[in-house]
């Protein structure tokens, strides 16, 4: 076997250590938010008026929170994967937003944008094997 044949083996392997780090450091981001209280979570909910959303600030910033602390939790577990990829891209989308209505540069809205991608991409790839939506969900098996 070669460095460039296309046998990926590991691939399963990637996805659960992308999932734990990326779940981990999502973690650890959101709950100071999360348990920043009302005030920290309007503050945080406030960016939702530049898409049209001018109420319940509050109410989007507890769920970016959310999204952040308990969706990096179900996306290291890889438990309803998808709807904690949606929920995280949606708040990484919603960051990248407020950066650029701020004029930062590049620099500083970089790393919402990539992470808006990466939840993207890991919505699209799924879990993989080792995750707690193949065991709990596994996929019907196909009779051709």
């Amino acid at each position: 076997m070669t460095l460039f044949e296309n046998r990926y083996r590991t691939h399963d392997l990637g996805l659960l250590l992308l999932r734990v780090g990326i779940g981990f450091m999502f973690t650890v981001h959101g709950y100071p938010k999360l348990t920043g209280g009302s005030a920290a979570w309007a503050e945080i909910g406030g960016v939702m008026k530049l898409v049209g959303l001018d109420f319940a600030p509050a109410f989007w910033g507890f769920l970016a929170a959310f999204a952040e602390a308990v969706g990096g939790q179900l996306l290291a577990l890889g438990l309803f994967f998808r709807w904690a990829c949606a929920l995280l891209l949606g708040t990484m989308v919603m960051a990248t937003v407020m950066h650029l209505s701020k004029g930062d540069g590049f620099n500083d809205y970089s790393h919402a944008l990539e992470s808006a991608f990466l939840f993207l991409g890991l919505a699209l790839a799924g879990p993989g094997r080792f995750s707690l939506d193949q065991i709990l969900f596994p996929a019907p098996r196909r009779l051709y």
